[in-house]
């Protein structure tokens, strides 16, 4: 079912998940153990990703149908412009409808760090360029879209950037996905701009927990959110504590209040970014009040 339809039935918060399907398929074993620990959540959708370039997504292909299979999940699979062809699309998406799935995540995407990509005259250059299509051939087709509380790192300002979701909106998407994002005022602003735009559509928070500290730092360069600097003072001490344990418990803390404060806000549901990480996933869920 759509998944934007799926949310306007529901009366109650609700949880969604992203898996990273593995890279090896020695690995997909251990990986489903972990998915369906995670669906313990019982999960409104799942998403699933693929690598920068288009390189995996066969594997994703072949992971979303036994996601399907396996745990009859709702599915989103992503797509995104990098080496994309008309042909290419219309065969990805004839074989998910094939499977059963009934909801894309419309992305621009990364090309490959070395370059080999080049899109420059794909027919795809924007996600809305892969919107507009996929709504055209596949009328009845579930889309969603990523947006960004704090700007995309390539936009120019934060007009510019909210255009951009507007356009992608009015192309034909049916509901937003959200960046991470640590400052849950920028969520609710993003919201609110999307409304005064004239567009109102479910807006879903993404949250993910910092492992880390060089991965949040690493986080920090590639998606353009901001972290407030009481966070990230409390990180780089708990850093110099107690390694990347000690900021994973300081993470873990804030991701928490997060999910509660944006439940209590009004946020329809709440996006998890697993990392394939079953233990976590279920300890913030519990926590935060969603189990």
């Amino acid at each position: 079912m759509n998944i934007a339809k799926l949310i306007a039935q529901r009366s109650t918060p609700f949880c969604s998940v992203e898996f990273f399907p593995p890279r090896d398929e020695a690995q997909w074993e251990p990986f489903l153990e972990e998915a369906r620990r995670i669906c313990e959540l019982k999960p409104l959708f799942a998403s699933v990703t693929y690598g920068a370039g288009g390189s995996r997504q066969d594997s994703t292909l072949d992971m979303v149908i036994r996601l399907k299979k396996t745990f009859q999940l709702e599915i989103m699979a992503h797509l995104t412009c990098v080496a994309a062809s008309e042909q290419r699309i219309t065969d990805f998406i004839t074989q998910l409808q094939a499977a059963g799935v009934d909801n894309v995540l419309a992305l621009r995407g990364d090309p490959p760090h070395d370059g080999a990509v080049d899109w420059t005259h794909s027919p795809f250059l924007h996600a809305s360029d892969l919107v507009r299509f996929v709504r055209a051939r596949f009328p009845h087709m579930g889309i969603g879209v990523a947006g960004y509380p704090a700007p995309h790192p390539e936009s120019p300002s934060f007009s510019s950037d909210w255009r951009h979701t507007v356009g992608k909106i009015r192309e034909g998407a049916d509901f937003v996905v959200t960046q991470m994002f640590f400052d849950v005022r920028e969520y609710f602003s993003f919201v609110e701009r999307l409304h005064e735009l004239g567009v109102d559509v479910p807006v879903i928070p993404g949250i993910m927990t910092i492992q880390n500290f060089e991965s949040l730092r690493r986080i920090l360069s590639m998606c353009g959110a901001n972290i407030p600097g009481k966070l990230y003072l409390e990180m780089e001490a708990a850093h110099e504590r107690g390694g990347a344990e000690a900021v994973r418990e300081v993470g873990t803390r804030y991701a928490v209040e997060q999910i509660r404060r944006l439940l209590d806000g009004g946020a329809p549901g709440i996006h998890l970014y697993t990392l394939n990480k079953s233990a976590l996933c279920l300890r913030i869920a519990r926590e935060a009040g969603l189990l």
